[in-house]
């Protein structure tokens, strides 16, 4: 089945939209749409997994906890986090979707 990683979800969403697109014993690569969506205050992501990003459309913000920092993504960006390392999103476009794709793995 052709599908198209750009293509918006058929029906707008309140909630980002994750889309596994394939996913074995040691990894998972899904799709994410974000539409004005960001980590609710005071919650963290704290994985198990390290996590390479890439943004294909829109704009994103993830915030590190330790050490500090802070990184805006434009289309092409791409970021890896490794497991444990604590994080969240600030923000992504209200404007347009934010597409991106994100591989799960051990390294």
């Amino acid at each position: 089945m052709l599908r198209n990683l750009f293509r918006s979800p058929s029906a707008p969403s309140r909630e980002e939209v994750f889309e596994t697109l394939v996913e074995g014993s040691a990894f998972k690569l899904e799709r994410i749409v974000s539409t004005g969506q960001s980590t609710p205050p005071g919650e963290w992501y704290d994985q198990e997994r390290d996590e390479w990003i890439a943004l294909l459309t829109g704009r994103a913000t993830i915030r590190f906890e330790h050490p500090a920092e802070t990184v805006t993504l434009s289309p092409g960006d791409w970021l890896l986090i490794p497991a444990h390392r604590r994080h969240r999103v600030e923000e992504t476009a209200g404007d347009r979707d934010s597409v991106w794709v994100a591989l799960h793995f051990h390294a």
